[in-house]
């Protein structure tokens, strides 16, 4: 599919992190459709400091956008939600590992997606705990 060495391009990203939605169940698709995937080598500095970082080699995934539960009928002219990869973070984290990058993709892009659906970063990691 890819080079060990290199890892895969941003388009196989993109190719991976879309086939991770379009696998979501019919309900949660649907109200994805508006989300833009976007994958980059890395954050930015206010991407970063947005979550408290000041590495750039941490952050391997983030969504941008207003949560469902938070957003009203009378909000208008809104750019849509974003989620982010960023490449380099993901692919150090691949070898570092040795998770499979579909897998590593895959955690990332439901976590972020989760954030679209208004789950905190805490909510998320106690329903990881509980499938363990």
């Amino acid at each position: 599919m890819f080079e060990r060495r290199q890892g895969p391009t941003p388009g196989q990203m993109q190719q991976m992190a879309e086939e991770v939605i379009a696998s979501l169940p019919e309900q949660f698709r649907e109200q994805m459709g508006e989300i833009v995937m976007q994958v980059v080598d890395f954050a930015t500095t206010e991407q970063l400091a947005s979550v408290g970082l000041t590495e750039r080699w941490q952050l391997t995934g983030l969504y941008e956008g207003h949560p469902l539960p938070d957003r009203s009928i009378w909000q208008s002219g809104r750019m849509p939600a974003r989620i982010w990869l960023f490449r380099e973070p993901l692919i150090a984290e691949w070898r570092d590992t040795g998770v499979r990058m579909d897998d590593l993709i895959r955690h990332v892009v439901i976590h972020e997606a989760g954030h679209h659906f208004g789950f905190s970063d805490d909510d998320m990691h106690s329903l990881e705990d509980e499938d363990d």
